[in-house]
């Protein structure tokens, strides 16, 4: 079957097809990191006392993705590539609209919903699209294309946020992500016509959707890798949370916190070029577990020096942190792409379930995870440290599990 998906040539260009991808991919980053220099500010202007209850902007977000990773790839399956997509930009500007309006804190958080429901659109649909189009070695020239863009989007993100926020308010901020959704939908509508053939496409079947997802979860490394990349990912997502409260409460750092949270974006992405070079001399499985190994020594490290300045009086110096999480970040970068690739080797046969499976599994669990320490926050770097800390030799050991063997 994989040699009739490959069924029609792009109307335009690789090269502005690949900008057209890897700018709908760009939209989940930008809604998450944009925001992340005006949470608080945000929570301030409708009327959240709790510290720690802005975080639930990002975490909305999230769970809005982890849901939508369900819907779409069936979804596309049947209608088509381009409406699929298209409901799902639909989604997300109505969200961009209800938040840019929001005078209640539980509305904000029903567009941030809305916003990452629709977004899962065109972040789950667009990969079937690129593989509608191209196969082989143009398929992974086009995907180095997108992943070289997106990896720089995270790192100039909440740059563009403050940017926005300093020279209007917070509600430009959203506007500007309506317009940017709006964009992409008039280039991919009126540039790109759908991939999908109609005798390609499958009857949307909810029973076979179900008996799908239970036959990618009988695999234990499908489900094992998948429960190991969300608790990993937690702890991340716990940073992404916290991070403007931290640097803000622990380091005195405001406006320039888009520059720290670059610079530690950057790792994460220097590491896929590094994993590149590394992973076809290694392997997935090495590298993860070296990963992952390191970070659980790393952070534990720290976490110790962290209680010993606690009792002295002292915190750790925002060198120390940076050094900390930028070394904990590129162990991240490398985690990233090989987690989800062994957790996807037993399921290519069902490859859009399979991508739907671990997307919702781990964004389910790294949600839960990073919404506990996130509400943990107490004005340390502790729980995040140690989050990081705990959390790395759990996946360690769901990963040796689940490399046992299949379950029965």
């Amino acid at each position: 079957m994989s040699e009739t998906l490959t069924i029609t040539k792009p109307k335009l260009s690789m090269l502005e097809f690949s900008a057209m991808m890897a700018y709908m991919i760009s939209l989940v980053a930008l809604s998450i990191d944009a925001m992340l220099p005006v949470i608080d500010v945000i929570g301030a202007d409708l009327g959240v006392t709790d510290p720690n209850k802005p975080q639930l902007i990002i975490g909305m977000l999230f769970l809005g993705l982890a849901i939508g990773q369900v819907i779409y790839g069936p979804v596309s399956d049947s209608v088509g590539r381009k409406p699929a997509i298209f409901a799902g930009l639909g989604l997300f500007i109505f969200g961009c609209v209800l938040t840019m309006v929001a005078q209640d804190f539980n509305v904000m958080l029903l567009g941030r919903f809305l916003q990452g429901l629709g977004v899962a659109g065109p972040r789950i649909v667009s990969t079937a699209v690129v593989r509608d189009i191209y196969s082989g070695r143009e398929m992974a020239k086009v995907t180095s294309f997108i992943m070289s863009f997106f990896i720089i989007v995270p790192a100039l993100a909440p740059l563009l946020g403050q940017w926005i926020a300093d020279l209007w308010n917070w509600r430009a901020v959203y506007f500007s992500l309506l317009a940017m959704a709006a964009i992409v939908s008039l280039w991919y509508g009126l540039r790109q016509g759908e991939t999908l053939h109609p005798e390609f496409r499958r009857k949307f079947s909810l029973r076979a959707i179900i008996a799908n997802f239970i036959e990618a979860l009988k695999f234990r490394v499908t489900f094992g890798y998948s429960l190991a990349a969300g608790i990993v990912y937690g702890a991340f997502l716990a940073y992404l949370m916290t991070s403007p409260q931290l640097f803000a409460d622990v380091f005195g750092i405001t406006h320039n916190f888009p520059y720290y949270f670059g610079a530690l974006a950057i790792c994460i992405g220097s590491a896929a070029f590094v994993n590149a070079r590394l992973v076809m001399k290694l392997g997935m499985r090495k590298l993860c577990n070296w990963a992952l190994l390191a970070k659980a020594i790393w952070s534990g490290l720290f976490f110790i020096a962290v209680v010993m300045l606690n009792k002295t009086g002292s915190g750790l110096p925002l060198v120390a942190f940076m050094v900390w999480a930028g070394f904990s970040f590129f162990l991240l970068g490398i985690l990233f792409g090989n987690v989800n690739a062994i957790a996807m080797e037993p399921v290519g046969h069902i490859a859009g379930v399979g991508a739907a499976v671990v997307g919702c599994l781990s964004g389910f669990v790294s949600l839960g995870i990073g919404t506990l320490i996130g509400q943990s926050y107490g004005g340390t770097v502790l729980p995040l440290i140690g989050g990081f800390a705990i959390l790395a030799p759990i996946s360690l050991l769901v990963m040796k599990w689940a490399d046992d063997e299949n379950i029965k």
